[in-house]
This record gives structure tokens, sequence and C-alpha cells, in this order.
């Protein structure tokens, strides 16, 4: 996760939810890749116990509300392309 100096996590906004760690692998790159603040809440947790996705809300991303629109483009391209995003 990268965060900007100053950001406060209670600003970040849910922006997507995901059920299995390997669903996350390739936004997680391109997000890293273009700089872009964000945290999947949640993924270790699920990572350790894939049958618990459910119970605790699947991996949530969030991201900070200034980057909430290139984000949206991203999973828009990627849900396009992979059907990943639900």
């Amino acid at each position: 996760m990268y965060l900007y100096k100053k950001l406060k996590m209670e600003d970040f906004q849910t922006i997507a939810t995901f059920n299995f760690p390997y669903e996350i692998l390739v936004l997680k790159s391109i997000l890293q890749n273009e700089g872009i603040s964000f945290l999947f809440q949640n993924e270790n947790l699920i990572a350790t116990n894939p049958f618990a996705s459910i119970a605790y809300g699947g991996i949530i991303l969030k991201v900070h509300p200034n980057d909430f629109e290139i984000v949206q483009q991203i999973l828009d391209n990627l849900n396009n392309k992979l059907k990943i995003v639900e």
C-alpha cells in the first residue's frame, strides 16, 4: 500500500469489494505502478482463511477521494477485460 504524507485512513472511501485474494493481484500491481494511495482492508485476514470472506465482507478496496475517478477507470478497464470486479 502506498500512502501520501498527511493522509488519514478515515478519509479513504470504499470503491470495490472482492471475495478472494487472487482477484486483487493484477489490480494491486497497477495501483502501485500508478502511485495511487490505496488500502485493501481484510486482505491478510482473508488470505489466511478464504472461507471467512463472506463473514468479513470480503477484501475491501479503499482509495483516497483524490484518486477515486482514476481508480474507477482502472476498475472499469479490468472488468471489461478480466471480469473480476463485482
